[in-house]
């Protein structure tokens, strides 16, 4: 695969380990070379695009804020911001350019170091952007470890009256355990799902963790990536684990990034279609067992 894709499946930004999992190294040196991607400091690779907002916050003299200040604290994105987002102060006047502007009061700490705060990213995010975006930045921020689902709860209920309902929905589902966009989009698909209440990371006895579980319906579904599968051992690892699911009555349903992040609502179907057929088999089961 090429960098920059793998990259872009990644979160934007990844550990040499996780990027040459689904590339090869000649690759990341050519795509290093062509200025494709970047390596910003040791073992932290990320997509060229990433640079656009140093140069955006000296053009405009505002703070990276939203998706950019997300890009630089180096979490994981759903995808990268369009355009460079950039908070200024209420006074300020619009500057000319292809910024996506913000206006707000702004923390001398803030301004000095160019960035919003890590809890106040999280939050306009939330505020912001829609739902499966927004979860994304939030997941990141806890796996990161500075900032706790305390810190965003508090925030969120703090937060300005336009936009808020969003922000404690986003503080009150974020978690660590979704391990990237990936998981954390799909987590928000199958939550749309009427009749299904799914966790992450759920222990099934024999199986292991699996990326979303419900326990009532029997239902496993995974997040499937090409970096834990493409080899032999990968693919007989698969078979032991699944048929170790069936034989415990389990329903497992396997989606790939590109039907996650580019057919959700076919997602969503699939999984509704098996939600109505297992809530009908667990109700045939009481039946009989009354």
């Amino acid at each position: 695969m090429d960098p920059v894709e793998a990259l872009r499946e990644l979160g934007g930004v990844a550990p040499f380990h996780e990027l040459i999992a689904l590339t090869t190294r000649a690759k990341v040196t050519g795509a290093l070379a062509d200025g494709r991607i970047l390596k910003p400091r040791h073992d932290r690779y990320c997509l060229a695009d990433a640079s656009l907002i140093h140069r955006a916050v000296a053009a405009t003299g505002g703070t990276a804020s939203h998706l950019s200040a997300a890009q630089e604290f180096g979490w994981k994105l759903k995808h990268d911001p369009v355009r460079p987002c950039i908070t200024l102060p209420r006074s300020a006047r619009k500057p000319a350019g292809p910024y996506e502007l913000h206006w707000a009061d702004l923390s001398e700490r803030e301004r000095r170091r160019n960035v919003t705060s890590r809890t106040r990213t999280v939050i306009d995010c939330a505020r912001a952007y829609d739902h499966d975006v927004a979860l994304c930045v939030a997941d990141s921020a806890l796996r990161e470890g500075i900032v706790d689902r305390d810190d965003l709860l508090l925030a969120a209920a703090r937060s300005p009256r336009t936009g808020r309902a969003k922000a404690v929905r986003v503080a009150a589902e974020a978690s660590h355990l979704r391990a990237n966009p990936f998981e954390t989009c799909l987590y928000v698909i199958a939550r749309s799902v009427q009749g299904l209440d799914v966790v992450p990371q759920g222990e099934v006895p024999g199986v292991g963790f699996v990326d979303l579980l419900d326990r009532a319906l029997g239902m496993v579904i995974e997040a499937e990536s090409l970096e834990h599968h493409w080899t032999k051992a990968g693919l007989q690892r698969d078979v032991d684990r699944y048929t170790k699911a069936a034989r415990l009555g389990l329903v497992v349903l396997r989606f790939t990034w590109t039907d996650v992040m580019f057919q959700p609502d076919d997602v969503a179907a699939a999984i509704a279609e098996v939600v109505r057929w297992r809530t009908v088999q667990a109700v045939g089961r009481h039946g009989l067992a009354a």
